[in-house]
């Protein structure tokens, strides 16, 4: 009964599983902060043709910063308009779905590609060059590599989580958080007769 009446109400898809949807959005928006304010302050500091390194590294992170955030307004934008009523693409857009997991994991592949190439590139050319550059270089690279590593194995975790403990995951998604349903019942062992026009927590 719970499930068809969640299925005469498109709107409530997007609100299921409330926990892991603000989990993701807020790790989501701390990233678009790091990599767009880290970004913008390479970019910034970029002065000599000896820092063409802070001027790619920092337009990546750019352009990594406003691709997650056109993909958190995609889903708003689709979520307001209602315009789509399959539940699998829903389930694929809505904020705190497998879609933003994965949107994490290639986030976290590129910060730690590149750090990795920054390191690399320090190292490669320690004999030559301006030493305080390679320093820079060499601890922006290692920054970059940190982060990235420490972003893609919390998505791992949290991923396999979900994956091989279920159980786990829909404890802490489920809590006291519900959705509205217009019906004379209270779900979950929590059964009670209320007038049929009164909206209750599921």
């Amino acid at each position: 009964m719970e499930q068809n009446i969640l299925d005469e109400h498109i709107e409530l898809w997007w609100s299921q599983e409330p926990r892991k949807s603000i989990l993701c959005y807020s790790v989501a928006v701390i990233v678009i902060l790091l990599c767009g304010v880290g970004g913008i302050l390479l970019v910034n500091s970029t002065s000599s043709r000896s820092s063409e390194w802070r001027l790619a590294v920092g337009s990546t992170l750019c352009i990594l910063a406003l691709l997650i955030l056109m993909k958190q307004l995609l889903s708003s934008a689709v979520q307001d308009m209602n315009c789509i009523r399959s539940r699998d693409q829903i389930d694929a857009l809505k904020s705190g779905g497998f879609s933003d997991s994965i949107v994490l994991l290639i986030s976290a592949v590129i910060i730690l590609v590149c750090g990795t190439i920054l390191v690399v590139l320090a190292n490669s050319t320690s004999q030559v060059g301006d030493r305080r550059q390679l320093d820079t270089k060499f601890s922006v690279g290692v920054a970059l590599a940190t982060i990235g590593s420490l972003l893609f194995l919390s998505v791992l975790v949290y991923l396999l989580a979900s994956f091989f403990c279920p159980s786990v995951t829909r404890g802490i998604n489920r809590g006291n958080i519900g959705v509205f349903t217009i019906s004379g019942r209270l779900a979950e062992n929590r059964q009670r007769e209320t007038s049929s026009s009164m909206a209750n927590l599921l």
